[in-house]
């Protein structure tokens, strides 16, 4: 990544904001969005997981995954 990177300055010489070419920044965000989807996914992996856990500490039955697709296309 380049380092065309422009920092602004308070009175006492802090860095306080810094200015990014738009071209980096457009990088920039689209892999943090990448990111939060796979942190989506992570978190959802993690739910399903507990749930799994929980029901097999409990004895409850699970969907299977033929009786979760059937039950989406209705």
């Amino acid at each position: 990544m380049k380092k065309n990177l422009q920092f602004i300055h308070d009175d006492k010489g802090i860095k306080t904001a810094v200015i990014v070419p738009f071209d980096q920044w457009e990088k920039i965000n689209a892999d943090y969005q990448k990111i939060l989807k796979k942190l989506e996914v992570i978190h959802a992996v993690e739910d399903g997981m507990i749930e799994l856990k929980n029901s097999k500490n409990s004895g409850d039955d699970l969907q299977t995954l033929s009786e979760f697709v059937n039950e989406s296309k209705s």
